[in-house]
């Protein structure tokens, strides 16, 4: 990918478009999507929509039980048990469902952790980074056969413009010298951005396009590690716990990115990009801040992209086809 690629399209499409507008005129019959996080927040909003446009969806979850119960009534809608901080258990899923699936038409990353305290998950590794990045990236990496199979597959990862906080740090991935738990943040919402350049690269050959975005600003279940005083001195809400941010988006305004990222025709050429209120985004100006919008250039760095790959593989045991290396 070139930079240039980062040129917005005149998409037809705001920030206030909603999930419905992007998806009108979209028919997803035959097809079957995957959604991480799908029952809950904006991966609840994009599963309910993908289903109202025709689409079967699967949706990985760490508490099947509070999934399926959220997702009552929705037909053509399978929960399969995972958990993205647990790489076994993200293998056990991913095997599941190639045994059970001849293909995917969509992949949608969505779940995800923000500013959580430190934690650390497998062999010691921190654990925004390991939810947010290294479980999608096994995941996808399993049903890779299936995304093929399907002769045009799309995945989009969920990022944010939290990826302006912070590069990946290659010298201390997992902050054993020091925790800060919104630079975490940063890293793992750039590896998710890294993550769409680089399989775009390795997939289109095969029909998989790969997309990044930030959904906008909305207040889900993700802020589950920020208290409510913290949330109200940031200007998010107030005392009464309702959303008073500027520019804060609802839920299907929130998905609309992802969708569109997901269905739009206008992207059948296209891969690899950064997205944000339902077009390509711009490359973001080197002294400009994450409430500017926009993509930085070391997110989408092919190279840094490569680079993030190979490490993640090394570190997962999962390679480029798939499989578990030796």
């Amino acid at each position: 990918m070139t930079i240039n690629q980062q040129t917005p399209l005149q998409s037809g499409f705001t920030t206030a478009s909603s999930a419905e507008e992007v998806i009108a005129s979209v028919d997803l019959g035959g097809k079957t999507a995957l959604v991480t996080g799908g029952y809950s927040g904006l991966g609840l909003e994009t599963t309910r929509t993908l289903v109202k446009a025709g689409a079967r969806v699967l949706v990985p979850a760490r508490r099947p039980d509070l999934a399926t119960s959220r997702l009552d009534g929705l037909k053509g809608v399978s929960v399969i048990p995972m958990d993205l901080a647990d790489l076994v258990s993200v293998r056990r899923a991913g095997e599941c469902l190639c045994e059970s699936e001849p293909k995917l038409d969509i992949a949608i990353a969505a779940a995800g952790v923000m500013a959580s305290p430190e934690r650390r998950v497998g062999p010691g590794w921190e654990s925004q980074f390991a939810i947010n990045h290294l479980g999608h990236f096994v995941l996808i990496n399993l049903l890779l056969p299936l995304l093929a199979n399907a002769g045009g597959a799309r995945v989009v990862s969920y990022s944010s413009a939290g990826h302006h906080l912070s590069d990946i740090r290659w010298d201390d991935l997992n902050f054993d010298h020091g925790y800060d738990r919104w630079l975490a943040y940063g890293q793992s919402k750039t590896a998710n951005v890294l993550f769409a350049v680089h399989l775009d690269a390795v997939g289109k050959n095969n029909g998989i396009r790969a997309f990044s975005l930030h959904p906008g600003a909305i207040i889900t279940d993700l802020q589950r590690d920020m208290t409510t005083a913290e949330q109200i001195e940031r200007g998010w809400i107030d005392a009464e716990g309702n959303v008073i941010g500027p520019g804060f988006k609802t839920s299907s305004e929130g998905s609309a990115t992802g969708l569109w990222a997901a269905t739009s025709p206008v992207l059948d050429s296209r891969g690899g990009v950064y997205c944000e209120d339902c077009d390509i985004a711009p490359l973001a100006s080197p002294g400009g801040s994450m409430d500017d919008g926009g993509v930085r250039g070391y997110a989408i760095d092919p190279e840094s992209a490569e680079r993030l790959w190979q490490m993640s593989a090394q570190i997962t045991g999962v390679n480029i086809n798939g499989g578990a290396t030796a």
